[in-house]
């Protein structure tokens, strides 16, 4: 496949974020799975397969109608972000608290997991404390996992790789199709275009809050996930 280049730098179709380049029919790549699970979500039920095929366009083409844009089949930026609110409008971001003895607790800025978490939690929460006072840093954390400081989408990947379930590192984009829909039992992530943040065991691990947290990335503060997808790992 033949790099797509924008803005003078050069992408492979897999690894596009829905957005960055304008959809239409016969393309392929991450950012047309990423279109059909979001079609999905908001109840127009689209095979997940990243090629942007027949079906898929005639799905476009009925989401634009029904919100009143041009039926052209055509994703532009305006249509993908239309496409990102109809999805957090329709998925509730209210968690639903753990039960008692499911909850991590939050000791001098670091996490310590319910005895009753399964080991892929527990690992998770273990490398989240390793970098939970590391500084922030924009794409700190994408070009390997090992590194001074992490962004936002950087250190939920180094806690999900931690626990063993995230091969390589993702973007908040491509978190928004991570794992499976809502919440989960154990971990749930909330993500957008522009920013990602995860609950591990009932404890918020978040880059957004270190400012007012000496400097840690957990909290047991909660913040508002309108605007966001809820995901989790599929299990958890």
């Amino acid at each position: 496949m033949s790099p797509t280049v924008i803005n003078g730098h050069a992408y492979p179709g897999d690894s596009l974020h829905m957005g960055d380049r304008i959809l239409r029919p016969g393309m392929n790549g991450h950012d047309v799975r990423v279109l059909q699970d979001f079609l999905s979500r908001i109840g127009i039920g689209t095979k997940i397969d990243g090629h942007f095929g027949a079906t898929t366009k005639q799905h476009v083409i009925a989401f634009q109608r029904a919100h009143g844009l041009h039926a052209t089949g055509i994703v532009t930026w305006g249509v993908s972000q239309a496409l990102r609110a109809a999805a957090a409008r329709v998925q509730s971001t209210t968690l639903v608290p753990l039960p008692a003895g499911s909850r991590a607790t939050l000791v001098d800025g670091l996490a310590v997991a319910p005895a009753s978490a399964p080991p892929a939690i527990k690992a998770a929460i273990a490398a989240a404390n390793k970098i939970a006072t590391r500084p922030y840093v924009y794409g700190g954390g994408h070009g390997s996992f090992i590194s001074s400081g992490y962004d936002c989408s950087g250190s939920v990947s180094y806690a999900l790789h931690g626990g063993g379930l995230l091969r390589e590192t993702e973007d908040s984009s491509e978190l928004e199709s991570y794992g499976s829909a809502g919440q989960g039992q154990w971990i749930t992530i909330l993500a957008n275009a522009g920013h990602a943040y995860m609950y591990i065991a009932g404890l918020r691990f978040d880059t957004g809050a270190q400012s007012s947290n000496g400097g840690s990335r957990w909290t047991t503060a909660e913040r508002s996930g309108a605007g966001f997808v809820m995901r989790h790992p599929t299990g958890y």
